[in-house]
């Protein structure tokens, strides 16, 4: 099968000429790939013109640009004709099976729930990443960022967003499911996590192991870590802040390598309907390419719709 993504030709730090460099690598490395372009036609042209694999890139002209530093849900609202927002509406129409962008997070972020919708009503979407891990599978932490404030129920639905992803695209047949807690027992932490923690315990659609304390993160206890936008984020920055301080001090290991952005692609936006990632904000062209197989690879496994599927059962 063919797969047409859409990726922003203005998202991140380097470009537009790490995207379409990125772009570039991709196409290359996958022949049943298609992109669709979102971005300013006088930038577009001249890379087409002499572009080999021409006949497989969709430009598609969007003039108003989402600034880094741009208010998220204002930007959105006051830019709808910006590669993100039309970009994304391509996706909800059918024309594109996907959409890359390493723009804005919280703008992304935000136009993708209010123009794609969410899987359920009642669920509030939230943003993933990887945790490698040296003697075993990679695993899942989430929320990372996108919801600072969450309710029990909410961890609840990350737990069974993030379990989707385990079970779709690495096919864990039952994804284990650990709450980050400070302690292991059941009245330890917060208000938040007890509650969360009396949730999970009854839930019959998750595998719950119990709360999991933050140095287990690397260890063959989880497939997926749930917790609250605030703490998963703090978590994320100091695990990036510790690999580039250990980078510095010339220390190298192939292990390492597997914390680099560039190998990562991006983060999923779980819990809306349709394929999202959103990259890294300094991404080169490696990460831009990654970015692009990880889109193509949720949007294959129909991601959206298992999710559903899941949450219903």
């Amino acid at each position: 099968m063919t797969f047409e993504i859409g990726l922003d030709l203005f998202g991140g730090d380097h470009a537009p000429e790490c995207n379409l460099q990125g772009l570039a690598l991709a196409l290359e490395k996958d022949e049943s790939l298609g992109i669709t372009l979102f971005g300013d036609e006088t930038i577009m042209s001249p890379f087409l013109k002499d572009f080999p694999l021409r006949h497989r890139v969709t430009p598609v002209h969007t003039p108003d640009i989402i600034e880094m530093g741009d208010s998220p849900m204002r930007a959105v609202a006051s830019k709808p004709n910006s590669s993100i927002v039309t970009g994304l509406k391509y996706l909800k129409s059918g024309k594109i099976h996907g959409f890359a962008s390493a723009g804005n997070t919280g703008a992304i972020f935000g136009a993708a729930v209010v123009v794609l919708g969410t899987v359920m009503e009642s669920v509030r979407p939230c943003l993933m990443t990887l945790v490698p891990r040296p003697d075993c599978r990679d695993a899942i932490i989430l929320d990372i960022g996108a919801n600072a404030d969450s309710k029990p129920e909410n961890l609840v639905d990350f737990s069974l967003l993030g379990a989707a992803y385990a079970r779709h695209l690495w096919k864990i047949e039952n994804p284990r499911v650990g709450l980050i807690n400070i302690g292991e027992e059941p009245e330890k932490g917060n208000e938040l996590t007890k509650a969360a923690h009396k949730l999970l315990a009854g839930d019959p659609r998750v595998f719950f192991i119990g709360n999991t304390e933050p140095d287990k993160l690397f260890q063959d206890v989880a497939d997926v870590y749930v917790c609250n936008g605030f703490t998963g984020n703090i978590i994320l920055k100091l695990s990036e802040t510790l690999i580039g301080l250990v980078h510095r001090l010339g220390f190298r290991h192939p292990y390492l390598s597997r914390f680099n952005y560039e190998n990562q692609g991006g983060s999923p936006v779980l819990g809306v309907n349709g394929a999202v990632v959103i990259g890294h904000g300094i991404s080169n062209e490696r990460a831009v390419a990654n970015m692009i197989f990880q889109t193509r690879d949720i949007a294959a496994a129909q991601l959206h719709i298992k999710i559903r599927e899941a949450l219903l059962s």
